[in-house]
């Protein structure tokens, strides 16, 4: 380090020791006496190390004003990376994956739609393709118990209207908290406020993804 004409700022629990000679900066982090009853093992002269060493990299931290994306960039594999790189639009489900009904078919026919797409829920749409509603797994148990003739209705009938909507560039953590907030497992994904679906992301493909 010092043929690096490198700074050394040196932690040490005897200030004449060797490696403290050696230093540009000298740290007293000595203890009294250490934890271990023995008075052999270093305990408490290891907690005083360490907790000096986070105390200095926080300073630093604070003074070159390094931020969460700072930290991210340096790992994005790790889950702060995930979760502050990994939008909506990198994990939905588009193209013939994406369960969409138009509002004046049938249930029954919904339902298919709904089995073949296997996320639990189909969206239901205007002749313009714009999100009215969503057919859930719980709108259908609670039109059973309701509604004899369930199957035979319209989908536009039964739907909870007004659901809602993410955006493709939102992060996959905002798409978590909102479904979180109101206590749902997927979402549909516009790109524009005349909320025509172009993906669905659910619960599942964020926790694939270790966001969670």
């Amino acid at each position: 380090m010092k043929r690096l004409g490198l700074p050394l700022i040196v932690l040490a629990g005897a200030t004449r020791s060797t490696l403290a000679q050696a230093g540009d900066i000298v740290i007293d982090v000595a203890v009294e006496e250490e934890a271990c009853p023995l008075g052999l093992s270093p305990t408490a002269s290891t907690t005083a190390a360490l907790a000096m060493g986070d105390a200095l990299a926080l300073a630093l931290l604070e003074r070159r004003g390094f931020r969460a994306e700072d930290f991210a960039a340096r790992h994005p594999g790790g889950v702060l990376g995930r979760k502050l790189f990994l939008k909506v639009e990198d994990l939905m489900h588009r193209g013939d994956e994406l369960p969409m009904v138009h509002e004046s078919v049938s249930m029954r026919d919904a339902i298919v739609e709904m089995t073949r797409k296997r996320l639990g829920v189909a969206g239901v749409a205007d002749r313009r393709g714009r999100l009215l509603g969503v057919l859930t797994d719980g709108d259908l148990r609670r039109g059973l118990e309701r509604i004899p003739n369930l199957l035979a209705m319209p989908a536009g009938a039964i739907m909870t209207r007004n659901p809602k909507v993410i955006r493709p560039t939102e992060l996959a953590e905002s798409a978590l908290n909102l479904m979180e907030t109101h206590s749902i497992t997927q979402l549909f994904v516009a790109a524009s406020a005349r909320r025509v679906p172009i993906g669905i992301i659910h619960l599942h493909d964020i926790l694939r993804a270790k966001i969670a």
